[in-house]
């Protein structure tokens, strides 16, 4: 599930057992979005040149994705 150094227990990897149940779906949420980041918004690979082009790339569909799902959560969508 996450990766941990031998011989440490759960408690001793997050302050409450609350906290390490609630970690799989935080990340599985992330991995989600990312996922779909990279599937519609074609963030798989980067078709601007250079570390400028590639900001304004990763931005651009970023804030895409953002005013979509604002969009899905409007009343009659």
């Amino acid at each position: 599930m996450f990766a941990k150094k031998r011989g440490l227990g759960v408690l001793e990897m997050v302050r409450s057992l609350w906290v390490y149940q609630k970690l799989p779906n935080f990340r599985a949420g992330l991995e989600g979005n990312i996922s779909r980041l990279k599937r519609v918004f074609g963030l798989a690979r980067g078709a601007w040149q250079g570390w400028p082009g590639f900001r304004q790339y990763v931005w651009s569909a970023v804030v895409s994705y953002n005013v979509l799902v604002l969009g899905m959560l409007l009343p009659g969508y």
